[in-house]
């Protein structure tokens, strides 16, 4: 059984992601996703999350703010997914001006 790694800030996080990496998992809700987003992640709401059904070697989980995904980084982690929280959440990740796309490929916004 893997255990939750380390949270991990936003910079690193989009570095890891944009290399291949790791998986940026998004555990918003779809409103909070259509709003803006980290172009690559995957989207699966927390309330949806089945750790058997996320693959990847290491997953980066994010929220808004990195209570949610801190959840959902605990709940991976419990069933062996190697996972980490990214530190702030999306409004780290927008804070740093990292790059935010709704799903049409337009500039987001962190709702």
């Amino acid at each position: 059984m893997s255990e939750s790694l380390a949270d991990i800030a936003p910079a690193a996080a989009h570095d890891l992601h944009a290399s291949g990496a790791v998986v940026l998992l998004d555990v918003r809700e779809l409103p909070e996703w259509v709003a803006g987003h980290a172009p690559g992640a995957r989207h699966i709401p927390l309330r949806e999350l089945v750790p058997d059904e996320v693959a990847g070697d290491e997953i980066v989980v994010v929220c808004r703010s990195g209570n949610r995904s801190g959840q959902a980084a605990a709940l991976l982690a419990r069933s062996g997914v190697a996972a980490r929280n990214m530190d702030g959440g999306m409004k780290a990740w927008a804070a740093a001006g990292l790059p935010i796309v709704t799903p049409t490929g337009e500039r987001g916004t962190v709702a």
